[in-house]
């Protein structure tokens, strides 16, 4: 050890940021695994069940409304269509 002014300096060792960074690469990767599980999830939902999309065309119609725009750009037409014409006709 060495003196600065006769103060002993302790060696310190260099505390780094790896735990840290370790810690919120593991946080970010599991909320955008989640993220992406509940997407499909609930894509998939809307996907088999008439009844699910209808629930979420009153609750969230914007969801919905991209349900449908990926369907089409997929080249997956006459959900909406066909969606509308059953729900019309319940009313």
């Amino acid at each position: 050890m060495s003196a600065v002014y006769g103060i002993p300096l302790l060696r310190m060792t260099p505390r780094t940021m790896e735990p840290l960074a370790r810690k919120l690469f593991k946080g970010v990767l599991f909320v955008e695994v989640a993220g992406a599980v509940g997407a499909y999830w609930l894509f998939h939902r809307m996907n088999v069940s008439q009844e699910f999309r209808h629930t979420v065309n009153r609750r969230f119609p914007s969801i919905l409304e991209v349900y449908y725009k990926s369907n089409e750009w997929a080249g997956i037409y006459g959900i909406r269509e066909q969606d509308q014409e059953t729900w019309s006709n319940k009313q």
